[in-house]
């Protein structure tokens, strides 16, 4: 395991900091009265690349001109490894820059965050085995848990990419049609089983017109985020047949503000799960391509302080990424710089380890507790949901910055006259 790269900067040396110097995550952030524009977290600072780049500490041009790192991404994986390389020589204890870097640095606490890239297309996959035994526990039986193809491709959904926000961004409860077991016709209202999915988002930073290997398909993501893909459980148990989930995932898809390298995370790659069907050969396993990631939910009611909710960790998932990404592109599909992709629910073996309130809470059969003795089963208006992850290294830690959303109530009924 890779340890601990020392800073100049103190903070980013403190082993519980998220944003050590062997983090350098990218994002988009703005101050008091300034324009957005594109960031590196460091310690408890945040360095302002066209500042940077003004300096003339870093060569990139034209790549920071927009408040997006999607022109950066474009440039390619050298230009990838060159800016990290050269960030890493700025910001090390032995730096000859100190002074000028830290002209281009704010205060993390002084800083707005935003999106970090330009969505292209958003894809959601299926791909946690806890999570799709759970679910199909719940409604199919456990003998009929899993779909028959479940072990054999990366089943997904194309989603709304015009609906992914940045963590911190209110969601409001949807509208949706409803039908209940117990109703003999349809009715419109608002969802009454407002849940989450705790995931991990990949970005495509190298576009492909075709298909791709596992080993391409990994090369070409940029990095990873935290992901929220909020999802209304009774308009979903409406109308996903025969096609799948379609309004009931389309209300917002919350990431974390900071996009965490691939390269970052190389020292934590793990195995994917042993096969219970050997993979064909253009989804097969080629080396470790998950991650280990320690990942919690919270839930906070209005007002009051936050409770653990769930832990797991993303080496859960039982396809990677790559693999998504690889599978994706077969027919052809072209992936583009900016393209998200959600790995799907990450839900582990035990109750605690569940990743959605439907799994806590077994349909609302089973309510959960808060730590203030309140009961759960989905979420209420005013709750605040965040996702944590953290990668642990020899004497640091890799963070993402939570993802964070809280719930408002439903907009008076738009269609009422």
């Amino acid at each position: 395991m890779s340890r601990l790269l020392r800073s100049w900067l103190e903070s980013a040396n403190a082993p519980d900091c998220e944003f050590p110097l062997n983090n350098l995550p990218y994002g988009v952030f703005s101050t008091a009265g300034s324009d957005p524009r594109c960031g590196v977290a460091i310690g408890d600072q945040v360095v302002d690349l066209p500042a940077l780049q003004a300096a003339g500490l870093i060569d990139f041009p034209g790549a920071f001109d927009a408040p997006s790192w999607n022109a950066f991404m474009a440039l390619g994986r050298e230009a990838w490894d060159a800016l990290r390389a050269r960030l890493i020589a700025l910001l090390a204890a032995d730096s000859n820059d100190q002074a000028a870097v830290a002209a281009t640095m704010v205060a993390a606490s002084d800083v707005t965050l935003h999106m970090p890239m330009q969505v292209g297309e958003y894809t959601d996959f299926y791909a946690g085995r806890n999570h799709a035994v759970n679910v199909g526990t719940m409604f199919r039986g456990a003998e009929n848990a899993l779909p028959p193809n479940w072990l054999h491709i990366p089943i997904g959904y194309n989603g709304r990419a015009s609906s992914v926000v940045v963590s911190g961004t209110d969601v409001r409860r949807p509208w949706g049609q409803l039908k209940g077991p117990n109703d003999d016709l349809p009715r419109f209202a608002p969802c009454a089983r407002f849940d989450i999915e705790l995931e991990m988002g990949a970005i495509v930073g190298t576009p492909s017109n075709g298909p791709i290997s596992v080993d391409e398909a990994d090369a070409n993501i940029f990095g990873y985020v935290l992901l929220n893909d909020w999802s209304a459980r009774d308009i979903q148990a409406w109308e996903y047949q025969p096609l799948g989930p379609f309004q009931a995932k389309a209300t917002a898809t919350t990431i974390s503000p900071w996009i965490v390298t691939r390269a970052a995370l190389d020292p934590f790659r793990v195995d994917t799960p042993e096969r219970d069907f050997e993979l064909l050969d253009h989804i097969k396993d080629t080396g470790p391509m998950l991650y280990d990631i320690d990942l919690s939910v919270t839930l906070a009611p209005m007002g009051e302080a936050a409770s653990t909710i769930a832990r797991t960790n993303y080496k859960e998932m039982y396809y990677s990424a790559a693999q998504q990404l690889a599978h994706h592109t077969t027919s052809g599909c072209p992936m583009r710089v900016g393209d998200l992709l959600g790995s799907g629910t990450i839900s582990g073996p035990e109750k605690d380890n569940r990743g959605s309130l439907l799994e806590l809470s077994w349909g609302g059969k089973e309510p959960f507790t808060l730590d203030s003795g309140e009961e759960r089963s989905f979420i209420q208006d005013g709750d605040t949901l965040a996702l944590h992850g953290t990668a642990r290294g020899d004497g640091y830690s890799i963070g993402f910055g939570p993802c964070i959303g809280t719930v408002l109530p439903a907009l008076p009924n738009p269609y009422s006259r």
